[in-house]
């Protein structure tokens, strides 16, 4: 999979691997616990007026890989279909506000992340 999740102490790491790195022109979004916000599962439709700052897009392909800046605030998307997406919104974080990407199995990878949330705060 060109996309790993690693659950760290502290942080979520999103790592990203072969092709996908080269096209995002990152490797990995660190996200500390503390600073997510919110995570849930829906489609997601990149604007017309997006910012590619750096990264890749094919609209009419739907790819989108790398750091995009719209209306103030900054995504990182990392998805080559038009599926259901993991988002997860950030308070706090240095560059991003919403890191919006393409799992395998959205719905229980959103679940997981959430598991880890709540042993964060605990």
């Amino acid at each position: 999979m060109a996309r790993v999740l690693h659950f760290g102490d502290e942080e979520l790491i999103l790592k990203l691997t072969g092709f996908i790195s080269y096209f995002a022109l990152e490797r990995k979004i660190i996200m500390p616990y503390r600073m997510i916000k919110n995570v849930y599962v829906d489609y997601f439709q990149a604007h017309q007026m997006m910012l590619r700052m750096p990264g890749t897009s094919i609209p009419t392909l739907n790819i989108y890989e790398g750091s995009f800046k719209y209306a103030n605030d900054w995504y990182f998307l990392s998805y080559e279909r038009v599926q259901p997406l993991i988002f997860i919104e950030l308070d706090g974080h240095k560059k991003y506000r919403y890191v919006i990407f393409q799992m395998e199995n959205p719905t229980a990878t959103a679940a997981e992340i959430r598991r880890h949330l709540l042993k964060y705060t605990d």
